[in-house]
């Protein structure tokens, strides 16, 4: 084995993984995925996903839990309505758009019918616009992120009613 270095195309050259980390730091991102045929390189910072927050919106979970000694009451609240349908998750952590500029209309709005191939939107990573296919059929129940808001690898972007 040869001392001198690695094969330009090599997605482990240790120069390109550093140069990855920087980016990251610089982008603010968590996670990063790229893979180039059989070669694959996932890299995470930190131990668990973090979401920060600003102090007016740090979450009170204390205050949202009710009582324990509270007596029940006859007029409950119903419970709410739970999600129905399958979701449409990022492949990627980066900025999702829902057009591909803004003198341009949304890919998809709820109600819309879709098929596997139809791009429901677009995630930028790196400077870099991902075209986001649905990958199945049926209806936009749900579009589950503001557009232009961050996203992260594998969250809903979309609910889907596949039956219709």
């Amino acid at each position: 084995m040869s001392n001198g270095g690695s094969l330009p195309n090599d997605i482990f050259d240790v120069k390109r993984v550093r140069r990855l980390v920087e980016l990251m730091k610089e982008h603010d991102l968590s996670e990063l995925d790229l893979k180039d045929g059989a070669q694959r390189v996932r890299l995470r910072r930190g131990q668990e996903p973090m979401v920060s927050y600003p102090m007016s919106y740090a979450p009170a979970p204390i205050a949202a839990m009710p009582a324990p000694n509270a007596p029940s009451s006859g007029g409950a609240a119903p419970p709410p309505a739970v999600e129905t349908g399958v979701v449409i998750k990022s492949p990627m952590v980066g900025t999702f758009y829902l057009s591909a500029n803004p003198e341009t209309p949304p890919f998809v709005k709820v109600g819309d019918h879709i098929g596997a191939e139809t791009t429901v939107c677009i995630v930028e990573a790196m400077k870099v616009f991902n075209q986001i296919p649905a990958d199945m059929s049926g209806q936009i129940t749900a579009i589950l992120v503001e557009n232009g808001q961050p996203v992260e690898f594998n969250q809903p972007l979309f609910r889907v009613n596949p039956s219709k």
